[in-house]
């Protein structure tokens, strides 16, 4: 199975690369001999049913689990080389939120600007829950949030992250129609600065230079 990204985007200077992927979960062989390659300024949009390794490819992606046979090269390096520095370059988020319930959604977002090593100040994290619909809401513990809120405070992480490759897993989920819009437009100023994308999704999506690979 190979997903070849040709060079679409001006900007070439990042590549990520999937040689001969085999995954297997317990007894199954999800996909086998899988390639993809995606240069900057792309967006690969991984579409399947359930079941069928969506998730469990975007884990090897991240380098959170080990393909049964193949490799993964970030700038025609193996990510195993020096798993911190890919992971500085990396933005992973699952399908799970992944916010702390009991702190404030500003809270949540200045901490993960902490552990990604993000100097912010006060007023640009609060402008950055502003920007996806969050006033008044910035200091409600996280608990008290609908999902869609809850995507809307990770939207705000993203939108601060320096990461130039995001992996993301089901992040439309949960979203009303004006914030599949903004997330579309988030995605798309990313693509246009260079950026990579790596996404699940059961929908149809509008960013450019988007490719589909069918698991």
């Amino acid at each position: 199975m190979t997903a070849t990204i040709s060079a679409t985007s001006s900007k070439s200077d990042l590549v990520l690369q999937a040689r001969a992927l085999t995954c297997v979960r317990g007894e199954r062989q999800l996909f086998a001999d899988l390639d993809l390659q995606l240069n900057s300024g792309e967006c690969l949009h991984v579409r399947g049913a359930n079941g069928v390794g969506k998730t469990s490819l975007l884990r090897l992606l991240t380098g959170l689990s080990k393909p049964e046979s193949g490799e993964i090269l970030w700038n025609h390096h193996s990510i195993q080389e020096d798993p911190k520095q890919y992971h500085r370059e990396l933005l992973f988020l699952g399908h799970r939120d992944a916010l702390k319930e009991d702190l404030t959604a500003l809270e949540n977002l200045e901490m993960y600007a902490s552990l990604d090593d993000i100097s912010i100040t006060h007023e640009q994290a609060l402008s950055s829950l502003w920007r996806f619909g969050l006033r008044g809401r910035e200091d409600l513990p996280v608990q008290y949030l609908s999902a869609g809120q809850k995507r809307r405070v990770l939207m705000a992480r993203m939108a601060i992250h320096q990461a130039k490759l995001w992996i993301l897993d089901e992040p439309f989920n949960a979203l009303d129609v004006d914030a599949v819009q903004a997330l579309q437009n988030l995605i798309t100023g990313h693509l246009e600065m260079g950026g990579l994308v790596v996404l699940t999704s059961h929908q149809d999506i509008q960013v450019p230079y988007v490719r589909v690979l069918e698991l």
